[in-house]
């Protein structure tokens, strides 16, 4: 399959500059979003400063993207200068923009050294304004080159992989500890970021966080197992057993987009009229999809491993309604999923005028022209 065929590559610099205006708007109202899903279901009170962390670099490598291409289209001897985007599933730039931004990351150093400082760009740019009477577009692309590179070294961004980070919850007993794992993705086949948070129990002979043989290979596996494509059961029960005195308690995924534009993107049902009536209005033509999977263990119990050993393996509370038909808990692959849709006021109404079945169940959260959020069932 050419995923390709699902790309869009934005020609000019309005274009562009318009793409990331939107996205800017679009995540500072996730992050308030952010603040206001606190329940069992969707985000618990203490998962919520981890979110805002993982949104907060979000912001940051859109910015970042967005000092790169801000010439596009005006400078085509410097390549490249046109970012591309999923336009049929996501919205967000595709996987390989990421993968080029940690690649510039690398190398950010030695082209700053490289590059006159913004001040004398800025006196470059007046003198060249005022001598020859037209937009110094070469030095500009250099003040932007220099803001893109100032953002990799400087800012906290999410990059494709974002390694897990681990931090002490307590203990269960005194030979037995409780940690929170984190971690984040920017999935290569949905071209959309994912966040991950894991409960867990260690009843190990040294604290996971200090073990230098288990820790790195729990940051291996987690990473290596965190496609969009793999059911929460499926990582989880990997997990639990390629790491015989680890425990995995609870799985929680956040999946960030897909982000939906009538000027952007393209899509099917419902939707598609709603945007296509509220793109009227300028910058109200968007829609953003949350959604939350979680998994649970409802207990344990003992497996053998051998004549005289067993060990303790965790038995997941999944979905029955999710799907029906034999083996129909299995195929869910998590205990709930909950689905918002974050969208302005104008696109809202018309949601609610339309009335499309299929949207009766998920959450509405609905931005005022003011920025205050509100939200529906």
């Amino acid at each position: 399959m050419d995923l390709t065929l699902d790309h869009r590559t934005l020609e000019e610099a309005h274009e562009t500059r318009r793409y990331f205006a939107k996205f800017e708007r679009i995540i500072s109202h996730v992050q308030g979003v952010a603040d206001s899903i606190v329940s069992e279901d969707t985000a618990l009170y203490t998962e919520i400063p981890i979110l805002q962390e993982y949104l907060q670099a979000l912001a940051g490598t859109f910015t970042a993207l967005s000092y790169k291409y801000l010439l596009a289209g005006r400078v085509s001897d410097k390549m490249p200068n046109l970012l591309s985007i999923d336009r049929q599933d996501s919205g967000f730039p595709i996987y390989q923009e990421l993968l080029e931004m940690a690649n510039d990351a690398m190398q950010a150093d030695n082209h700053l050294r490289s590059l006159p400082e913004m001040r004398d760009l800025k006196i470059a740019m007046v003198n060249h304004i005022l001598r020859e009477q037209s937009s110094p577009v070469n030095l500009q692309f250099a003040a932007s080159e220099r803001q893109y590179y100032e953002q990799l070294t400087g800012a906290p961004l999410f990059w494709a992989r974002n390694d897990p980070r681990i931090t002490w919850t307590g203990n269960v007993s005194e030979k037995r500890r409780k940690y929170r794992v984190h971690w984040g993705v920017y999935d290569s086949q949905q071209n959309i970021p994912l966040i991950y948070v894991m409960d867990l129990e260690d009843s190990g002979r040294r604290p996971l966080a200090k073990d230098e043989r288990r820790w790195p290979r729990v940051q291996g596996h987690l990473t290596s197992q965190s496609s969009a494509g793999l059911k929460l059961l499926t990582i989880a029960r990997g997990f639990d057993h390629d790491f015989d005195d680890l425990h995995p308690k609870r799985l929680r995924r956040f999946y960030v987009g897909p982000m939906y534009s009538h000027t952007f993107t393209q899509q099917s049902g419902p939707l598609r009229d709603v945007l296509a009536q509220a793109g009227q209005t300028p910058g109200e033509d968007w829609a953003l999809a949350w959604t939350t999977e979680t998994l649970i263990a409802s207990g344990t119990e003992m497996e053998s491993t051998g004549f005289f050993s067993s060990v303790e393996r965790q038995v997941y509370d999944l979905d029955p309604f999710s799907a029906s038909g034999d083996g129909a808990q299995e195929a869910a692959g998590h205990t709930s999923r909950r689905r918002s849709l974050i969208l302005p006021q104008r696109p809202y109404q018309v949601l609610e005028e339309l009335n499309p079945p299929g949207f009766s169940q998920i959450r509405k959260y609905a931005v005022s022209p003011s920025g205050k959020i509100l939200s529906y069932k």
